[in-house]
């Protein structure tokens, strides 16, 4: 691994706190112990409105929020948001809870879609029992800045609250913003990541319509199989996913357990086409290669990628394509895994559980494996992680990739902290 330029004034920015609620688990911990035991969250929707849908599969959040939050906060909450305060209170606590001025303290949290489902609702209110009947708290419900909002609202966040929107690179979006506010000096710790929760007919006949849905209905658990041959489509997930990140100095100073450092980042955009992902991969690979820049690494230092990997045909194979431009014959060398296997596509919120998962397994030194993984795809030729989880090689980096609808290209770069 390359010694930091001398030339890159910011500070380091560590990783000091995670909080997660997934279709896997409540939290963090439990969701990581059933990603490395390969669970899937994935379910038939039995429900009587799902009846006639052409997709009836999703992976809904293991723990329902109305069992952990009071009534008041249920009803004047998207799902979205109490998902995101649920998850930024468990990695909160988790960092210590840090006590430093408000005003250097900020909060980025994405939605790829926002208070879809509450805006829905409300309109089936408003045609069915008149407009007095709408909910007065139904447009701070709808908002996409709702999750920030609330996350902000909690913490007494006043460094700043941000929502970048960008489709399924959200969550690690926020994750970058997060870093850019402490490299800038406007904070010393952020509360970052993603929240989505859209399950909901609309979405899933949307989705459907695109055929970007698995519509394997004899078997929901093996719905989601990135870069295998049978590869039909993604699984509709909800859920959020929080980071705290920190300068390295703060975090020091406060003898706080850091996860990993977030050692780079990288943008772009693939300006190819609103849903297709460009399929050479290029705007994909200038953000990784950007990571790596930014953290200055050279491919040779990475050791493992957690994919973006939805389960689509294009979008897996596109991933492949720049992760081969970005790695070259480096790539050989590069463990690559897909968490949407078995946790489904959580949209706005997935970049930001699956950077926290990769901090996981540079902590632990271990990568879940890609479940569903039958039969690889021959065009793939990458090491993809199956059957059993990967141990690592201490002082290896590790990357996750985010894509979005709209070209939107992501990439994180973690090392050990």
């Amino acid at each position: 691994m390359t010694a930091r330029h001398p030339v890159h004034p910011e500070p380091d920015v560590v990783v000091t706190g995670l909080g997660a609620t997934t279709p896997l688990g409540g939290d963090l911990p439990s969701s990581w112990r059933a990603l490395l035991d390969g669970q899937s969250g994935a379910a038939v929707i039995d429900d009587d409105w799902a009846a006639d849908l052409p997709v009836r599969i999703a992976a809904r959040a293991a723990a329902d929020p109305a069992e952990i939050l009071p009534p008041v906060q249920l009803r004047q909450l998207d799902r979205s948001q109490q998902f995101a305060l649920i998850a930024a209170r468990e990695a909160w606590a988790d960092a210590d809870a840090p006590e430093l001025d408000s005003r250097r303290l900020g909060v980025v949290v994405s939605s790829g879609v926002g208070g879809l489902t509450t805006m829905l609702d409300q309109y089936d209110v408003l045609r069915t029992r008149g407009a007095r009947r709408v909910s007065p708290f139904t447009v701070p419900m709808i908002m996409p800045n709702g999750p920030a909002a609330t996350v902000a609202l909690e913490l007494t966040a006043r460094a700043g609250a941000h929502a970048p929107v960008s489709a399924c690179a959200s969550g690690a979006e926020a994750i970058v913003m997060g870093r850019d506010m402490i490299r800038s000096g406007r904070a010393d710790v952020v509360v970052c990541g993603g929240a989505e929760a859209v399950v909901h007919p609309l979405p899933l006949a949307a989705f459907a319509a695109m055929r970007a849905l698995s519509a394997r209905h004899d078997d929901p658990k093996g719905a989601s199989r990135p870069f295998d041959k049978q590869r039909d489509g993604f699984v509709l997930a909800e859920g959020a996913a929080i980071v705290v990140l920190e300068s390295a100095d703060h975090a020091r100073a406060r003898g706080v357990r850091r996860y990993a450092r977030l050692a780079g980042a990288g943008m772009a955009n693939d300006a190819h086409h609103v849903a297709a992902p460009d399929p050479a991969g290029a705007g994909a690979a200038a953000a990784i290669t950007a990571a790596l820049t930014d953290a200055d690494l050279s491919a040779a230092d990475v050791e493992h990628v957690n994919a973006h990997a939805t389960s689509t045909p294009a979008g897996d194979l596109a991933e492949v394509a720049a992760m081969r431009l970005a790695f070259g014959s480096a790539i050989e060398q590069v463990a690559v895994t897909a968490t949407k296997s078995c946790t489904g596509h959580l949209l706005g919120a997935a970049g930001a559980l699956e950077a926290a998962v990769t901090c996981l397994a540079l902590r632990d030194r271990v990568v879940p494996a890609i479940r569903n993984l039958d039969d690889p795809d021959d065009e793939a030729g990458l090491d993809l992680i199956r059957i059993s989880p990967r141990p690592l090689t201490a002082g290896k980096a590790a990357l996750s990739n985010s894509f979005g609808f709209g070209g939107h290209d992501v990439a994180l770069a973690f090392t050990e902290a």
